[in-house]
């Protein structure tokens, strides 16, 4: 990645692959939210992994699906902070509206 990476993201997520841990040095930090991976976030990028290592024979994708359990936790998620707190509002109302 570059050092302006996720300037002007707006929407959607993007998993980052960053064994030596130094990502966070090249984002404008104000725009999006750097976070480790939850259990569901794990299996959605395993199967995206999977189905990449499947279609382009990936050495990359091959080392981290053989090593998943160490390799996943150089992954990070990177999200706007605008769309997460569009999701936190739209869970949030969902919540809500199956109350009452």
């Amino acid at each position: 990645t570059g050092r302006n990476f996720g300037a002007g993201m707006s929407g959607g997520v993007a998993y980052i692959l960053d064994p030596e841990g130094d990502f966070h040095r090249q984002c404008n930090l104000e725009t999006f939210e750097l976070a480790q991976l939850s259990p569901t976030d794990e299996d959605d990028v395993r199967v995206l992994i999977e189905k990449h290592q499947r279609l382009t024979g990936s050495a990359i994708a091959a080392r981290l699906l053989k090593n998943w359990t160490s390799e996943k936790q150089s992954l990070v998620k990177v999200m706007p902070s605008d769309y997460k707190r569009v999701l936190e509002a739209q869970q949030a109302l969902l919540k809500t509206s199956n109350i009452g």
